[in-house]
C-alpha cells in the first residue's frame, strides 16, 4: 500500500511581514543566540519559548567538551519554560541561526523534534515553530508533526 505525506509550512522574507507577538519572539530568539555557549563548532543558535500566560522563556545551545554532554537552544528553552510554567501551554517556539542554509529550511535536530512532539502531546494542542536565519528568512510551521511526522510516542 502506498501512502503520501505532505507536509505545511509558509516561508517570510522579511520579519516584519509576521504579526507584532511573533516578530518579539523571534527578535528574543536572535538576541538569545549571541549569548550561545558554542566554542566547537562555532554554530550558535537562541531560541525562545511564548507560552500561554505570555511569558516568553529563552534559551540558547550550550556545548560541552564532553561531547554530547551540551543541549540545543530549543530544548534548552522548552526544558526552561516547563520547568517554570509545568502546566502552561506553549503557544510558540522561535529559532534562530546566525547561518545560511542554501535553499533548504535551516531546521532543528531530530532530538529538539522529538522534544518539541511531547510538550505537544503533553498539553494536547499544537503550536507555531518559527524559524529564522541571519538574512530573515522565516520558516512558520504550524505544528512540531510537520517536521517531525512519524514521532516516537508511548502507549
Amino acid at each position: 500500500m502506498k501512502k503520501e505525506l505532505t507536509i505545511h509550512y509558509t516561508q517570510f522574507s522579511r520579519l516584519t511581514d509576521l504579526g507584532l507577538e511573533d516578530q518579539a519572539l523571534l527578535v528574543e530568539a536572535r538576541e538569545q543566540q549571541a549569548n550561545a555557549y558554542a566554542p566547537y563548532s562555532k554554530f550558535k543558535v537562541g531560541a525562545a519559548v511564548r507560552l500561554e500566560n505570555l511569558q516568553i522563556i529563552g534559551g540558547n545551545n550550550q556545548e560541552n567538551a564532553a561531547y554530547p554532554s551540551g543541549l540545543c537552544a530549543e530544548r534548552v528553552a522548552l526544558f526552561a519554560s516547563a520547568a517554570r510554567f509545568p502546566n502552561v501551554k506553549i503557544e510558540a517556539l522561535a529559532i534562530y541561526a546566525n547561518s545560511k542554509n542554501g535553499n533548504t529550511v535551516l531546521s532543528p535536530c531530530g532530538a529538539c523534534r522529538q522534544v518539541m512532539q511531547e510538550y505537544e502531546s503533553i498539553h494536547g494542542t499544537s503550536y507555531k515553530v518559527l524559524l529564522m536565519d541571519q538574512d530573515e528568512k522565516i520558516t512558520l510551521f504550524n505544528s512540531s508533526s510537520d517536521l517531525l511526522p512519524f514521532a516516537f510516542k508511548l502507549g
